[in-house]
Formats: structure tokens, sequence, C-alpha cells
């Protein structure tokens, strides 16, 4: 995956709060499981998975209310193709470039969400968290929050092959939450079932294909800097990346690396094949319009 050397990042969609002082605020709950396994089955994305309320009744993410250290270090697409963090913003920037259009295409309005870079842990509107929970979307306050040392764990914890376009593949994912919370679907997975055909994993197998739609359009996405593509290349080792750090994170591998036996009446998220399948749907077909996964 490769950036537009000269395209300038826009930092004010990613809030920097690393290494400050967390405020303080309501305590998440647990989420269901226990001891280690809860620790472990936790580490993978969603959204209120983790047990984190979503009735905006908690403090504000931060005392530090702008992108306070990417922004100095964070200009152009070539800082990107160098650094984590930078490569972060711009794909945060190119996620909200190509949902701007396409809701627009769709005759909606696209709001934009902010991702908030945080060490250790966090104070949310949906409740307070920590990095073990794994990155997440918050529908309280309409914000990404990623701990970034989580990719090296999707690496060296779950399996993955890595690579930057893995990374990119957790933030789309988590925008795919977004763009769920603006048209109303999001909240279907709230009902407290779980299961391989409950609501909770059809919503994150949508936000899988999601961050697929993004994938097919991203080199084709005009930046606004620029009017050109930000994301200028993304070959088949990138999506091959993307689709290994999809399968890492299936339920039925976490449940057998950790816990030693699969269980799918406990699914929250999906089987290996079953996040594969989706975010491919969406990469090969370009079009949100197949990832009902409610049918």
């Amino acid at each position: 995956m490769q950036f537009d050397d000269d395209a300038r990042l826009d930092t004010s969609e990613v809030q920097d709060v690393r290494g400050s002082r967390i405020p303080g605020g309501k305590a998440t709950v647990g989420g269901g499981f226990a001891g280690l396994i809860a620790l472990l089955l936790g580490l993978f994305f969603g959204t209120n998975e983790f047990g984190l309320s979503s009735d905006g009744s908690g403090t504000p993410a931060t005392s530090v209310s702008s992108a306070a250290q990417v922004e100095q270090h964070c200009r152009t697409g070539q800082d990107a193709n160098t650094q984590q963090d930078c490569r972060t913003v711009a794909v945060v920037n190119s996620l909200q470039d190509y949902w701007t259009g396409e809701f627009q295409r769709r005759q909606g309005r696209y709001s934009p969400a902010s991702t908030v870079l945080f060490t250790n842990q966090v104070s949310t509107a949906c409740g307070r968290a920590s990095s073990a929970v794994g990155p997440f979307y918050c529908p309280g306050d309409r914000k990404v929050y990623l701990d970034l040392g989580f990719f090296e764990e999707l690496r060296s914890k779950f399996g993955s092959s890595g690579g930057p376009f893995a990374q990119a593949y957790v933030v789309a994912h988590e925008y795919g939450h977004h763009v769920q919370n603006l048209m109303g679907t999001l909240q279907r997975a709230q009902d407290g079932r779980t299961g391989q055909n409950s609501n909770a994993v059809k919503v994150e197998l949508q936000a899988d294909c999601y961050a697929g739609v993004w994938a097919r359009h991203a080199t084709k996405t005009p930046d606004e800097s620029t009017g050109r593509p930000l994301i200028t290349s993304l070959t088949d080792a990138d999506i091959r990346d993307g689709l290994d750090a999809a399968a890492a994170v299936g339920d039925d591998r976490i449940q057998e690396k950790f816990q030693g036996r699969v269980t799918p009446e406990s699914w929250t998220h999906g089987s290996s094949q079953q996040r594969q399948q989706w975010f491919y749907q969406g990469y090969e077909s370009g079009d949100m319009a197949q990832c009902n996964t409610f049918r």
C-alpha cells in the first residue's frame, strides 16, 4: 500500500492523546466472559462487545483537544509511507473521503468521525476502556479509538501476517461501524444475543464488507487536497494481508487458540471463513448494497 507523496494529510481527523493523563470517567463493565478468556476474546475489534455502555454518560475522551503529536510530523503522504501513526492518519483521510462521496451519491449526508490514538486507557462517551479491548468504535461520541500497539498483538498473538494493509483493514472495519451507526443498523447488535446467527455477528460481518468496499475504491477516491487519490497503490498482496487479518480474528480461530475448543453459541464476530468471505465480497463488488448480512 502506497500513498501519494505530495498529498497533504488532514490531522484534524485524528486526536492524538498518547501519553496524556486520562480524566476520571465511568468504568467499563465485563463483557460476559471470565478471566483470561475474557481478555483474550476481547482483543479483537467491534463496537459494544467489550461491555461499554452507549448512553453517553461517560467523560469526554481526553484533556487534549487536537492532534497534538501527529500534527507535528504527519504532514504529507510521504510521511504516511514511512511512519505508522501517519499511515493511520492517511487511512482515516481516505476512508472519510470515500464515505463522504458514497453518501452523497446515495443522496445522503456523511458525518465524519474522528479517530483517537491513545495508550493504556482512555475515557469515552461509552465509558473508560483499556488497550486490552483492542480498537473499537463508540456510538456515543462517534469516534474510533485505537492503541497502535494492537497491530503488533495482531501479528504476535493472533498470527496475522501483518503489514500496512492489515492495519488499514482494522481501521476500515471500525469506520464500517460508523457507517452502520449513521444508517441506523448498528443498534441491532445490542440485543444481548450471541451465536453464529446473531445480530452481533451480522453487524460485524457487515463492517468487514464495508471495509472491503472502501478497499475496492481506495485507489480511485480523490483526495480533497490534491484531487488525486491519496492511496496510489493497493496490490493483491495487500488484499491478502487484509484477508489474513480478518481470518486471524475469527471467533473460531480465537476460541481454538485460547480456550482449546470452538463454541459457536458464544460467537460475536463470525468465523474466520465468514470474515474473509464478507470482506472479499465487499472488495469484489465495490457495492455497499451487496453487504446485507441480515438477509
